[in-house]
């Protein structure tokens, strides 16, 4: 995570604090006086791969081992999300899906327990990126070159990392009781069922037919 705060002129108003995610997407805190939500900005669709059933068992076996230990955990299939924006309009979606067609998918081997690091941090079980993974990655952005509005920078290649997520933001404090529950974790071989844009702000997911 990176933190920028723009030195205060003299006799300015206090300054709100800029937070970069590892999404992409901006958190502003609020300068005193300011409401949290009017500084809020976040980017909306994200283009997600799904898991085959058996290798999405898996992680949902390890939510549900969560789950029982209070921690809260994501509804959503278990999916990589290799690019995310402001928006993937309805109009490129179709060119879009011609071009995913084209390309060679490997399979993920989820090989990592790790966190993602800001303030809430989340469990991820991580994919390990070989040359395979990061190739096809840089091909679906040459697929999306152009059609997705204001995309995110942790989802670019040479920022991205590859991963499933197993929990939903968490408090520090709550991180050994959490990986405590998943202790003796199995690698999980993966292959890519289907493709889907995800509109964060509601959950739906839009399939793109491969």
């Amino acid at each position: 995570m990176q933190v920028w705060k723009r030195p205060p002129e003299p006799n300015a108003s206090p300054l709100p604090t800029t937070v970069i995610r590892m999404d992409g997407s901006l958190l502003v805190h609020p300068a005193e006086g300011e409401s949290r939500d009017t500084r809020l900005a976040t980017v909306a669709e994200a283009l997600d791969f799904f898991l085959d059933e058996p290798s999405a068992a898996k992680i949902m076996e390890l939510r549900a081992r969560l789950a029982l230990r209070g921690v809260p955990v994501p509804a959503a299939a278990p999916s990589v999300r290799f690019a995310r924006g402001a928006a993937i309009p309805a109009k490129v979606r179709g060119q879009l899906t011609a071009d995913l067609r084209r390309l060679v998918l490997p399979e993920l081997w989820f090989a990592v327990l790790g966190t993602i690091l800001t303030g809430e941090p989340r469990l991820v079980l991580a994919a390990v990126t070989d040359t395979e993974l990061l190739a096809a990655h840089a091909g679906v952005h040459d697929a999306l070159a152009g059609r997705v509005r204001e995309p995110a920078a942790g989802y670019l290649p040479g920022s991205w990392l590859p991963h499933c997520v197993l929990s939903r933001p968490i408090a520090a404090h709550q991180l050994p009781a959490a990986l405590d529950a998943l202790d003796a974790v199995e690698p999980v071989r993966a292959k890519v069922a289907s493709i889907g844009i995800t509109d964060s702000r509601t959950g739906t997911v839009t399939p793109l037919d491969r």
